[in-house]
């Protein structure tokens, strides 16, 4: 079973490019974060037609999170159990003040099952400055992720939490921690917050095959960042051991950041199970070879 995580910045902007990664990669299910969507406008027919059911949670045209599965869906949990979200595509901003901020609030996380895995899609809050209410409240979702765990999981049976964590594990995981140092994504309390999820029962499933350093999912759009690799990894696939022991491949789909047209911001990072799914060429090895020539001293 291939299983996959993608923030697509838009499923609206960008049906047709998640279309040609079905196809491209044929995952068996598919983690979709930023839909930006509300559930009545979700393209559950599109998918079904190609051959997909879909589980939507979202709240209009912020966050917005989903699972796109040709292998079933079953018992769907959204919000962490807690109750329905506010709908923002009633005339709601993007820019909440910090004295009404409630990470809570939006549609942030979507579970089912799908052949026999519970698979969490996950749209961790950016945090946008350490320290600020914001910040306090990112943390506070993380608390209640790993409160959900606790309460309603086991780290015995098979689990993936899959999405955008909005943290880099570890300063390897950045393409520079010093320029990087003091800011959201690389603090202590994100890292220590993904540590806690991991000391639950969770494996870092890309990382456990693939150590090089300089292999990232996310990078800005502004100043030619993806072509100089300034990235970082923040998407993940976190499983329980009864599925990281079946992982036998793991990849950052780096040809996805392509256009045209305007793609994600992210890449999708996927893991099989058991057996090999269908081959593609991530493009890192050349990628990564004409990074390296361009930054030799010329002489």
């Amino acid at each position: 079973m291939r299983i996959a995580t993608w923030n697509v910045n838009s499923l609206k902007a960008r049906l047709d490019k998640v279309e040609w990664w079905l196809e491209r990669a044929a995952p068996d299910v598919l983690l979709i974060q930023e839909t930006k969507l509300s559930d009545a406008d979700a393209p559950e027919m599109p998918m079904r037609m190609l051959g997909y059911e879909m589980a939507h949670h979202g709240e209009g045209r912020w966050n917005g999170v989903a699972i796109l599965s040709r292998v079933g869906i079953s018992d769907v949990v959204t919000n962490f159990g807690d109750g329905p979200v506010r709908d923002s595509s009633a005339g709601s901003t993007s820019t909440a003040s910090e004295d009404d901020f409630n990470p809570f609030d939006e549609a942030r996380m979507v579970a089912a099952v799908c052949g026999g895995v519970r698979v969490a899609s996950l749209y961790a809050p950016n945090g946008r400055v350490v320290g600020s209410p914001f910040f306090e409240g990112k943390l506070r979702w993380f608390e209640r992720l790993a409160r959900w765990l606790a309460e309603t999981q086991s780290p015995s049976e098979p689990l993936v939490l899959g999405g955008d964590y909005n943290v880099t594990p570890t300063d390897i995981d950045v393409w520079s921690p010093a320029r990087a140092h003091g800011g959201t994504h690389v603090s202590e309390p994100e890292r220590e917050a993904l540590a806690r999820l991991r000391a639950w029962g969770l494996v870092d499933t890309y990382r456990a095959l693939q150590p090089a350093a300089g292999r990232f999912s996310w990078w800005d759009y502004r100043a030619g960042m993806f072509h100089k690799n300034e990235g970082m990894r923040i998407d993940l696939l976190y499983a329980t051991e009864p599925v990281a022991s079946r992982v036998i491949w793991a990849e950052i789909d780096r040809e996805a950041r392509k256009g045209p047209p305007t793609p994600s911001d992210h890449a999708p990072v996927v893991i099989d199970l058991d057996e090999p799914g269908k081959p593609f060429d991530a493009g890192w090895e050349g990628a990564l070879g004409r990074i390296a020539a361009r930054s030799r001293p010329r002489g």
